[in-house]
């Protein structure tokens, strides 16, 4: 009765809100958002905050949610396949092993995409709404000519950044498929019910 207990309060209001957060804006900006637009650079930046307050809840946050509870540990990792192998179930706090080194893998690539994209953005851009028909003439205007070859110039530069954004990025759709994967073989293997405790309400 007790071990119940502990799994159904394993996950705390900010862990879930920063978890779908985080997957609701990166599916945001790889289907819906354009590559380099307004919106890609803003959902960078609350994709920046949400991960920024994940971090810190991980050294404040209760004790499941605490880095300390699931330190990232290669050694743990291989007793635990070892124990998945001959189907052994041993109870744990937070993540299992795996699961650590999968989060802490996430945060690592999410932490390059976000740096990546902040170097070659800048600062958050400022939407200006025209307020006439000669304002968006002109704006069309200032895409050609010396400006284009300017913002071809730059693009060289942040040649670098763009390259480990890209790679990332890429990494990060792979760590998804296989945390994915992870879930369902965890939920077929235990019978916990691993995606609905992570909702709101969920146990």
């Amino acid at each position: 009765m007790e071990e119940r207990k502990t799994k159904s309060s394993r996950w705390d209001p900010i862990v879930k809100l920063t978890h779908w957060g985080v997957a609701g804006l990166i599916i945001c900006n790889a289907l819906i958002v354009g590559e380099g637009s307004i919106a890609h650079i803003y959902a960078g930046y609350f994709l920046a905050g949400l991960l920024f307050l994940r971090l810190i809840w991980g050294f404040v946050g209760p004790t499941s949610a605490r880095f300390a509870s699931f330190p990232p540990s290669p050694r743990q990792a291989l007793v635990h396949i070892g124990d998945l192998l001959a189907s052994k179930k041993a109870p744990h706090v937070s993540h299992n092993p795996l699961g650590a080194l999968m989060a802490y893998a996430l945060w690592a690539c999410l932490s390059v995409i976000i740096a990546s994209g902040i170097a070659m953005a800048g600062p958050p851009p400022k939407i200006a709404f025209p307020t006439s028909i000669s304002e968006v003439v002109q704006e069309g205007e200032h895409q050609s000519g010396e400006q284009y070859e300017e913002e071809y110039e730059e693009s060289e530069a942040d040649e670098v950044f763009e390259e480990a954004h890209e790679i990332a990025v890429n990494l990060l759709y792979v760590l998804i498929f296989l945390h994915i994967l992870g879930v369902v073989f965890e939920t077929a293997r235990s019978g916990r019910r691993t995606v609905t405790s992570m909702l709101p309400g969920g146990k």
